[in-house]
């Protein structure tokens, strides 16, 4: 009987390609940062050249882990999202707003990074819809806790915070300061209305 992956098992068959020899792993791990950096500031039509020079490494190297490009962009986007779902944990310690505040700064930084490889990732593909999955594992547990401390407004759901971050992260801000501003105006909405005298 054949068994038929799931969303997850193919997010985590991109995963795996990773090398597990430290020199392939550390090339491995300079193309993906590469890749990030390009990606970021040309788009998903940058060179892969380019990529392969800021790695230091050769364009065959390249070609050894990455056959095709969508290869490349899949993996860049994994990674993406298992550093944004990690951070989750290493915010626990912070109170419950501060850790939702910090995990959502996290994440405008992400879909910054995303809005380059969305535009050529199918939003349906199973990688795609295992890597939302996993975003809302991790972010989902901060709201609730930020609900329970009083500190977040009770009538918003995870998805709805997804949606403002995402709306506010497309906008391309002429310095990240304002960027910052506008978050924090954002987020001063995700707070609990006062209550009247």
């Amino acid at each position: 009987m054949t068994r038929v992956m799931t969303s997850a098992d193919q997010r985590d068959e991109v995963f795996a390609r990773r090398p597990k020899r430290a020199d392939a792993r550390r090339n491995y791990d300079a193309l993906i940062a590469a890749a990030r950096e390009v990606f970021g500031e040309c788009g998903a039509g940058a060179s892969l050249e380019e990529i392969a020079r800021r790695a230091g490494v050769g364009i065959g190297t390249l070609y050894r882990n990455f056959p095709g490009r969508r290869d490349l962009f899949e993996a860049v986007y994994v990674e993406e999202v298992r550093a944004l779902s990690a951070s989750a944990a290493d915010l626990a310690d912070l109170a419950p707003w501060d850790a939702l505040v910090g995990w959502l700064h996290r994440f405008v930084a992400y879909v910054a990074t995303k809005r380059a490889l969305a535009e050529e990732l199918v939003h349906d593909s199973e990688v795609f819809r295992s890597c939302r999955t996993e975003i809302y594992a991790a972010g989902e547990p901060l709201l609730r806790r930020a609900q329970a401390a009083g500190a977040a407004r009770p009538d918003a759901d995870f998805d709805d915070v997804v949606r403002l971050i995402s709306g506010l992260a497309a906008y391309q801000f002429p310095d990240p300061a304002q960027r910052d501003r506008v978050l924090a105006i954002a987020l001063d909405g995700l707070r609990p209305p006062a209550t009247p005298a």
